[in-house]
């Protein structure tokens, strides 16, 4: 069972903690009320189209907003990565096209982003990497596309707090995201932020109020990068598919157990160690990986969630049973801070 305790205590440490990163970013002091704000900040040109980056529960908030305010000037783009969940890119396109109504052009580059991420190691140079990439897919659909001058994503504020330094110079990196610090310094669009000054559970209420489907909505948080960043070390097909396969295991017992909704983010890592198991009376020396849970109000502090041993006793055995080439299960205890809530 997950212990839903602590609420009071929790909620005060993220205030503190918000506002203590705030002043340390030299960011001023945002008004949690006017969800239309970030919005307004960056008026449609006169027949400029839009291109937003849909994906996740931010990309379907952050491209409803721009399609309620621009009409017809809308065309989301859906980059297919090959860093993605398990048939996520499927199931991504056949949510926005029902549920949204607007025209999702998809672009399958899995390819093109493997073959930039090959060789790197470093967390930050991957999300440069990954961010770059996304740019380069981004314009080259939209000169596809007549008259578009704006690429909208679904940028929150705690990407902001955690890739201060990027655009301050006054807060030391936690890391950059890549649609944050991660993007090139010279893009041909012009970036539209309607959900920049929003926390998650913000973007989750508007998205509520904006008759978004709930499965949309609350779904748990999933980087930009994707899988680069819960693959430690090198990126490549096959360790893809590991963690997948992995990653889908957990998701899916967390679900039976009517789990999921009680942990606020939960996710399998792919860690760049072997550890040496037995399989049957042969020795072998295969990768690990590290099963992460969490609590949390607003994603700026979280406790590990404390889920059953039986629980976890259960899915590591699944894991170990089902998905060749991987050795030893662990469970991250790790609290935000000291740690964040991804490992990259």
């Amino acid at each position: 069972m997950v212990v839903d305790e602590r609420v009071d205590r929790h909620a005060m440490a993220d205030q503190r903690f918000e506002r203590d990163m705030a002043i340390r970013a030299g960011c001023e002091d945002r008004q949690h009320g006017d969800h239309d704000q970030g919005h307004r900040s960056k008026p449609a040109q006169a027949g400029a189209e839009y291109v937003p980056g849909v994906g996740g529960s931010r990309g379907a908030v952050g491209g409803h907003r721009a399609d309620v305010s621009s009409g017809d000037q809308l065309t989301c783009v859906f980059v297919d990565n090959g860093l993605l969940r398990l048939n996520e890119a499927d199931q991504v396109m056949a949510t926005f096209t029902r549920h949204l109504g607007v025209q999702v052009l998809r672009v399958n580059a899995a390819d093109r982003f493997l073959n930039a991420l090959a060789g790197l190691h470093d967390p930050e140079e991957k999300r440069k990497a990954v961010g770059r990439e996304f740019i380069q897919v981004f314009e080259e659909a939209a000169r596809t596309l007549p008259n578009v001058a704006w690429l909208a994503q679904g940028t929150i504020y705690p990407d902001v707090i955690e890739s201060a330094h990027a655009a301050t110079g006054k807060a030391h990196v936690i890391k950059s995201h890549h649609n944050v610090g991660g993007l090139p310094e010279r893009m041909r669009l012009k970036l539209l932020e309607p959900l920049r000054e929003l926390f998650k559970d913000e973007v989750r209420k508007i998205g509520v109020d904006l008759g978004l489907p709930y499965d949309m909505v609350y779904r748990h948080p999933f980087p930009g990068p994707g899988l680069a960043v819960r693959i430690l070390g090198e990126v490549t097909a096959a360790r893809a598919e590991t963690l997948r396969r992995a990653d889908i295991i957990f998701i899916d017992e967390l679900r039976r157990q009517e789990l999921y909704e009680k942990v606020s983010q939960a996710f399998a890592v792919l860690l760049p160690v072997n550890s040496v198991g037995v399989t049957g009376d042969a020795r072998h020396y295969a990768p690990v990986v590290a099963l992460r849970a969490v609590e949390t109000l607003d994603f700026m502090t979280a406790r590990w969630a404390p889920l059953a041993h039986e629980f976890l006793d259960h899915v590591a055995r699944r894991i170990l049973n089902e998905v060749p080439g991987v050795s030893r299960v662990v469970y991250d205890i790790s609290g935000k801070p000291p740690a964040t809530i991804e490992w990259e």
